[in-house]
């Protein structure tokens, strides 16, 4: 005899046979309740359940064209773990549509929603497909701090917090420690939640996230970085493609390989390109997401953007010259998914930097102090996992892709 479990989706009686559909993240499937096959208990509680109770199946498995899978579930004995209440505040059967915020509301519930779990399937191959590349190829994974002392990247768009006798701040990048490990363990990587506390209400942001950093030492310039990065990309890509067709299937995307090397085009090419379309923009200026859509159409679904103004960068972006920093972003299906530089391994250019930005060297004392003692040149890039979801499954808004999500309305469920 063998035992099943899941949450039953669909009840049909038709008297002295009663037809479930089970849900489980495995799969969902039928099972055939007898009265004639069962005791009387297991009996009177098939006529009790509800939609979503919790239940445990114990019988075998027999070949049925007409059901799921081809085959049924024969129960010879059912035991219920927990019954739900009437009525279901969603149904996640997906047949009764709600709205985004119903679904963020009763999270748990949308949770046993076939194309929500899709979806999450995707983001549990795209975390799997980050890590054993950058495994595979030498990267030691690391674990920073979610509190910090001061801003990793300058700007107010910090969440304090009271830390005993001082203020302390969430982490709004892992930047300043996954450097710190670079200069002394080469190749490293991480994936941690960070905030930001900026006041958007967008369909592209939100307010906490799951970043995966990377960073390298002992490169030459920022391609040494970019061919990690477009290599790690394919390869996610790819396991996505490999490895979820079912889920791509359900969520009805066409999901197209990455070919290398990814088109590099400089900040410089867009601006003028934009400008060529009749778009008010000048050398200087940051890209709207209109715009970025834009670009990608005029320069492909994938490219990489580079050689950024210093002005648009962070403090710790090495120049390139002047005006221009060794920084790139990652434009995928019209969004930006991805932005790295080579970072500054000299400490008076670095408090050079950090004044410019207006903030004050002392505050990042213990940073500037890890590049006195031997730090080789370095780089690195951040994926935000919700948006690389969310445009490989091609949703519309981040909060589809992340499981509890955090901004300016919602900190609950």
């Amino acid at each position: 005899m063998e035992t099943q479990v899941g949450w039953v989706e669909e009840i049909r009686d038709v008297g002295k046979i009663v037809f479930l559909v089970i849900f489980h993240p495995k799969g969902k499937f039928q099972a055939i309740v007898k009265k004639e096959n069962v005791d009387e208990k297991t009996w009177k509680d098939v006529k009790e359940l509800t939609r979503q109770s919790a239940v445990k199946l114990h019988g075998y498995w027999q070949e049925n064209e007409q059901a799921l899978q081809g085959k049924e579930f024969v129960v010879e004995k059912l035991e219920i773990e927990a019954l739900a209440e009437k009525p279901l505040p969603l149904d996640p059967s997906g047949k009764t549509p709600a709205m985004l915020d119903t679904k963020l509301n009763w999270r748990f519930l949308d949770l046993r929603n076939q194309e929500t779990l899709a979806i999450f399937k995707i983001q549990n191959k795209i975390i799997q497909g980050f890590r054993e590349w950058l495994i595979n190829n030498g990267f030691l994974e690391i674990q920073p701090p979610g509190i910090i002392a001061s801003a990793s990247e300058g700007g107010a768009e910090l969440f304090p917090l009271p830390y005993f006798e001082r203020q302390a701040y969430l982490a709004q990048s892992p930047q300043l420690y996954k450097q710190m490990a670079a200069i002394s363990w080469h190749k490293v990587f991480c994936i941690m939640p960070v905030w930001r506390a900026e006041k958007f209400d967008q369909p592209t942001h939100l307010n906490e996230i799951r970043q995966m950093d990377v960073e390298i030492a002992f490169i030459k310039d920022d391609e040494d970085v970019l061919k990690v990065l477009e290599q790690l990309l394919k390869h996610i890509v790819d396991k996505v493609r490999n490895e979820a067709e079912e889920q791509l299937k359900l969520l009805n995307v066409e999901l197209e390989e990455i070919k290398l090397p990814i088109k590099r085009v400089t900040y410089k090419e867009a601006i003028e390109a934009l400008q060529k379309k009749g778009e008010q923009i000048e050398f200087g200026d940051d890209f709207s997401k209109s715009q970025e859509k834009m670009l990608a159409d005029i320069f492909g679904n994938v490219f990489i953007l580079k050689d950024w103004p210093l002005s648009l960068k962070p403090f710790y972006a090495m120049p390139k010259n002047e005006e221009v920093a060794m920084a790139f972003d990652v434009i995928f299906n019209g969004l930006e998914i991805s932005s790295g530089t080579v970072r500054i391994n000299d400490p008076k250019l670095l408090e050079e930097r950090i004044k410019a930005n207006g903030l004050n060297p002392k505050n990042f004392e213990t940073y500037i102090n890890a590049f006195r003692y031997g730090a080789p040149r370095h780089g690195g890039f951040s994926f935000g996992l919700e948006r690389l979801t969310m445009v490989i499954t091609k949703r519309q808004n981040i909060r589809e892709v992340t499981m509890w999500p955090r901004d300016r309305k919602r900190l609950e469920p």
